[in-house]
């Protein structure tokens, strides 16, 4: 037997159907300051399939020369997740992801805390994939755990 549960605001929660999931906007977007850079920017949640594309785009070779490469992390995870107020991307062209990595780290640590955050990555999840490739980042042996070190 299932249990029910209880919403925060004393609502029950209910099973729910296909059509109930796919009808639900699930997407959250929040506004970061940037006081480096003048101003705010927003970034949004990734979808599962927008994540699962990221994490794609840190692996390279094939078979068992896959090896994780973290260069220009924060980067690439701010471009996927930046969006301008109408809720389009912010960022459109491949170059975009190098000049980013250019620009204050600080700036890009704040802005790729909250887009980790919304899309639900932990550490764990890049130690499994460097743990399921039998490597560390860039091909060394060891934990990424100092990637993310400054954002849990």
């Amino acid at each position: 037997m299932v249990e029910k549960q209880e919403l925060t605001n004393g609502a029950e929660l209910h099973e729910l159907t296909a059509a109930e999931i796919f009808e639900t906007d699930d997407s959250r977007v929040e506004r970061v300051e940037v006081p480096e850079w003048g101003g705010y920017v927003f970034i949004r949640g990734l979808t599962g399939e927008e994540r699962d594309a990221f994490e794609n785009s840190i692996i390279e070779g094939r078979g068992r020369n896959r090896e994780i490469n973290l260069r220009n992390f924060r980067a690439k995870l701010v471009v996927a997740a930046a969006v301008n107020s109408k809720g389009q991307q912010l960022f459109s062209d491949s170059s975009h992801v190098m000049r980013l990595g250019k620009k204050s780290a600080r700036a890009l640590e704040r802005l790729f805390e909250k887009a980790q955050e919304l899309a639900g990555l932990r550490e764990e999840d890049i130690n499994e994939m460097t743990k399921e490739l039998g490597k560390g980042q860039n091909g060394d042996s060891g934990s990424v755990s100092p990637l993310l070190s400054g954002s849990q």
